[in-house]
């Protein structure tokens, strides 16, 4: 990884989209920094004190701290995340938005424009959730003018994170919207190395505590690696085929089918979708539906931290599945393969090299699916039973690990594409 990003720095294409999305991510991190109008830090600070703050830890981790510190930057992309996972259902079930997702760019930048609508949407559904509900005992201006500012900066704050992370997909290296979730959760490091110094300075962890849990980290970032470079590759043998007085075809590749083609979207959706029941506690918060969201469907409650657990495990699985199937279609890799005098060795073209394609990507999909959702629900599971209150580990740790890796393919991806040999080992 070090020998590619050094690699690709002496290219001065790609060092100028590096330096391009080292700038949009500073400038995230000083918008994560600056606060919000009208808001009393010190309330909320002690809101998230309390176990009713604890809920909303998640928000705060992806965030970069920006949600306890209440800054403009607040909601995070949490919004855009919600609506893109909205969209991408309804492209499946709605044929209008199932055509226009098969009609290639101009289709795409549709549904990506009415992605952006839905963001501003419940980005404003969530502002006012938090400035008339959760926060409203810290509003310093309970005047309708206040009120609507900080609810309009909000939401602003939001809309420009989506744009940012738009830039950095259209002129960076990587996605945008998925390094802006990586550089919030990679702040955080410091101060949880500092909880664990603490923690085992004053006793409140053994040694022996310790040594296991550093070794659950190192296990999960193996795993992480394993799952994510895993594939499983199907011979292809192209048939011959004169033309004129040349002969072409006959010769010999493989599909490479990834063990996880869905990479680390199935935690993000997966996350998104299980904080909606608390982000709607936010309306009517300290109410009995707020305290029993925050004991059934949370990782504060007794019961919660057992059914979130499940409800995470089953929403991987399905979300990997879903994923997966969007972007890689067996019946139409396999047109393509008669199309162009391709075939499986023992298996027909057409439709039996669709069903083999299914046959074999639904097994290794069931196969990733269930290490994903082991590998993000098992150190949730470890993290609040042992006492070490981390916000960095188990989903957070997938998602810096995934995305830390996509990256750096796409920078890979870019040098072969400017043929530069002898860089990627």
């Amino acid at each position: 990884m070090i020998s590619t990003l050094r690699n690709a720095w002496k290219i001065p294409d790609l060092r100028k989209r590096m330096l391009f999305t080292l700038a949009m991510l500073f400038i995230f991190r000083l918008g994560a920094n600056i606060p919000a109008p009208f808001i009393d830090k010190k309330l909320i600070a002690n809101l998230f004190n309390t176990d009713s703050g604890s809920v909303l830890e998640l928000f705060n981790l992806m965030s970069g701290g920006a949600f306890k510190r209440f800054t403009i930057f607040a909601l995070g992309v949490y919004p855009y995340i919600t609506s893109s996972i909205i969209f991408q259902l309804l492209t499946i079930a709605i044929p209008s938005l199932e055509r226009l997702a098969k009609e290639g760019e101009a289709g795409r930048k549709k549904i990506a424009q009415y992605t952006r609508y839905g963001t501003v949407v419940f980005a404003l559904i969530q502002a006012v959730g938090l400035t008339l509900g959760l926060f409203r005992n810290a509003l310093t201006n309970n005047t309708f003018l206040g009120k609507f500012t900080v609810i309009l900066v909000l939401t602003a704050g939001t809309a420009f994170l989506m744009w940012l992370g738009e830039q950095i997909t259209d002129k960076g290296i990587g996605n945008g919207i998925s390094l802006i979730i990586f550089a919030g959760i990679v702040t955080k490091i410091p101060q949880d190395i500092y909880t664990v110094s603490t923690l085992y300075v004053t006793g409140g962890i053994s040694i022996i505590a310790l040594i296991l849990f550093v070794a659950l980290l190192l296990a999960v970032v193996t795993g992480v690696v394993g799952i994510q470079e895993g594939q499983r590759r199907i011979p292809v043998q192209y048939a011959k085929r004169v033309v004129g007085r040349k002969m072409y075809g006959g010769q010999s590749t493989h599909i490479p089918l990834k063990v996880l083609m869905a990479g680390v979207i199935p935690v993000i959706f997966s996350t998104s979708i299980l904080q909606f029941l608390p982000t709607l506690t936010m309306f009517w918060p300290n109410s009995g539906f707020a305290n029993f969201v925050t004991e059934y469907f949370t990782i504060r409650g007794t019961v919660g931290i057992w059914i979130y657990s499940l409800l995470n495990f089953i929403l991987i699985l399905g979300f990997t599945y879903f994923y997966t199937m969007i972007q890689f279609n067996p019946v139409e890799y396999s047109n393509n393969l008669k199309q162009y005098g391709g075939f499986i060795p023992g298996i027909r073209p057409g439709k039996p090299t669709s069903e083999f394609l299914s046959k074999v990507l639904n097994r290794i999909t069931f196969i990733g699916a269930v290490a994903l959702a082991l590998i993000a629900t098992i150190p949730l599971l470890v993290n609040t039973q042992s006492g070490i209150t981390l916000s960095f580990s188990g989903t957070s740790l997938l998602i810096v690990v995934g995305v830390a890796l996509e990256t750096v393919k796409q920078i890979e991806a870019q040098m072969q594409m400017r043929h530069y040999k002898g860089f990627l080992k």
